[in-house]
C-alpha cells in the first residue's frame, strides 16, 4: 500500500466516526493539558525562588552563632557557646577574598513621627549593609561608617515607612522616635517589594550597636559576608572558619553559602517539578486505555472491512500498521490539542494571577507530546494485532 493511501486510509477511518475520535482525542489532551499546566506552575516556582535569592547576589554567605547541622537555612542561635559580636565582623574583613562582612540584627520597633506611629521591622546593620545586600538608597546616604561602640542616632527609612509617615514631604533632616530614643533620618531606601513574603519597604535601618541595646541582645543573629566572584568558595569558607575559630577557640558558629542554599532549592525544586509532571501523566494512561477501548470496538466493527482488505491484497502488516497509524494519530491530535490548552491556561493565570509564577517548560511540553505518541502506539498494538491476524475469508463471512 501507498503511503498516500496508508495516510488518506488512516484519516478517513477517523473522520467516519467524528464524535468517537473527539473523544478519544479529548482523553489524552486532558492528560497532556494537565502535564503542561503543572509543571508550568513547578518551573514558575522555581524560577521565583531562585530569583528572589538571587537577587541579593550570588557571592553571600551567611554566618550566624551556634553550630547548627543543616544543609538549608540556619534557624538561628542554638547551642551557642560565645555569642556573634561586632569585632568578629569587623576581624572577618581580613579573612582572604572577603569584600564585606556586616553585622546584623533584626527586630520589631514603635516609629513615631507628628503623631503618626507605625509597627516596622527594624534592622540594626553596619554601614555596608546595601553593598552586602545589592540595596540602594533612593534618597540621601546610607549610615556612616561610624565607631560601631558610639555609632549616632542615625536611622534609614524604608519606602513605605517613608511614605506612611511624610506623605509627600521630604524626611531626610528630620527627625523619628524609636523606642525611646529620637533619630535623625539620613536616608530613604529604594522600593524594594516583598521577598518571600518579608516586605522590606516596611522597614527601618538604625546601627547594630544601638540596636543590640535596644533589644538588650548580647549575640548578632548573623553576619553577612560577600566575597569576590572568582574566589573558590571552599577557600573563603576556610578562611571565615579559621578567623572565628581563632577568636572563640571552637567551631561554635554556622557558615551558610548561599550558592549551597540555592543548589539545595534546585534539588527540591527539580523533584517537585517531575512529581507533578508524574501525576499529570496518569492521565495519560487514563487515555491510553480509551484509545485500546476504542480500537477494540473498532475492530470487532470493522471485520468486513478488513476482510475485504485482505482480499484484495493488503498483508497484514499492511492492516497492522492501518490500525496503529489510526492510534499514532489519535494520540497525536490529541497531544496537540493538550498542548494548546496547557498554554492556553497558563497564560490566562499569567495575566488573571500576576503574582503566580507560571512557566511552561519546553522540554516537558516535548517530552509530554512525544509520551502521548507512545502511550497511543501502545494502546494500539494489540487490537492492530487482532486485526492482523483475522482470516480474510472468516472475516468477510462474518460480515
Amino acid at each position: 500500500m501507498a503511503w498516500a493511501d496508508f495516510v488518506r486510509f488512516t484519516v478517513a477511518s477517523l473522520a467516519a466516526h467524528r464524535l468517537r475520535t473527539l473523544l478519544t482525542a479529548l482523553g489524552i489532551a486532558v492528560g497532556i493539558a494537565a502535564v503542561i499546566l503543572l509543571t508550568s506552575i513547578g518551573e514558575g516556582l522555581h524560577r521565583f525562588v531562585v530569583a528572589e535569592f538571587t537577587q541579593f547576589g550570588t557571592n553571600l554567605i551567611s554566618v550566624t552563632p551556634g553550630r547548627i547541622q543543616t544543609h538549608g537555612a540556619s534557624l538561628g542561635s542554638v547551642n551557642t557557646v560565645r555569642p556573634l559580636s561586632i569585632e568578629d565582623a569587623i576581624a572577618l574583613r581580613r579573612a582572604p577574598h572577603v569584600l564585606v562582612a556586616d553585622p546584623v540584627v533584626q527586630g520589631n520597633a514603635e516609629v513615631e513621627y507628628l503623631g503618626r506611629s507605625r509597627r516596622v521591622t527594624l534592622y540594626g546593620t553596619g554601614p555596608d549593609f546595601v553593598r552586602a545586600l545589592s540595596m540602594r538608597v533612593a534618597s540621601g546616604e546610607y549610615l556612616p561608617p561610624d565607631d560601631p561602640r558610639s555609632a549616632r542616632a542615625f536611622v534609614v527609612l524604608g519606602a513605605k515607612v517613608a511614605r506612611e509617615l511624610y506623605g509627600g514631604a521630604n524626611p531626610l533632616g528630620s527627625r523619628v522616635r524609636i523606642g525611646t530614643e529620637r533619630y535623625r533620618v539620613v536616608g530613604v531606601m529604594e522600593a524594594k517589594g516583598q521577598v518571600l513574603g518579608f516586605d522590606l519597604d516596611d522597614t527601618v535601618f538604625i546601627a547594630v550597636a544601638r540596636a543590640l541595646d535596644m533589644f538588650n541582645r548580647e549575640s548578632l543573629m548573623e553576619i553577612h559576608v560577600t566575597y569576590e566572584p572568582t574566589a573558590p568558595l571552599a577557600e573563603v569558607e576556610a578562611g571565615i572558619r579559621r578567623v572565628l575559630i581563632g577568636r572563640h577557640g571552637a567551631e561554635d558558629f554556622t557558615v551558610t553559602p548561599q550558592q549551597k542554599m540555592l543548589e539545595v532549592f534546585d534539588t527540591v525544586l527539580d523533584a517537585i517539578t517531575f512529581a507533578v509532571a508524574a501525576i499529570g501523566a496518569i492521565s495519560l494512561v487514563v487515555g491510553g486505555v480509551g484509545i485500546l477501548t476504542i480500537l477494540t470496538i473498532a475492530v470487532a466493527e470493522r471485520t468486513g472491512e478488513i476482510g475485504l482488505l485482505r482480499a484484495v491484497g493488503a498483508t497484514q502488516r499492511a492492516v497492522l500498521l492501518l490500525f496503529l497509524g489510526e492510534a499514532v494519530l489519535l494520540a497525536a491530535i490529541g497531544g496537540a490539542a493538550g498542548l494548546a490548552l496547557g498554554w492556553g491556561i497558563a497564560g490566562i493565570l499569567t495575566l488573571a494571577l500576576p503574582a503566580l509564577p507560571v512557566h511552561t517548560p519546553w522540554l516537558y511540553a516535548v517530552l509530554a507530546e512525544v509520551v502521548a505518541v507512545t502511550v497511543g502506539l501502545a494502546a494500539g498494538v494489540l487490537p492492530a494485532r487482532r486485526a492482523a491476524a483475522l482470516d480474510p475469508l472468516e472475516a468477510l463471512r462474518g460480515e
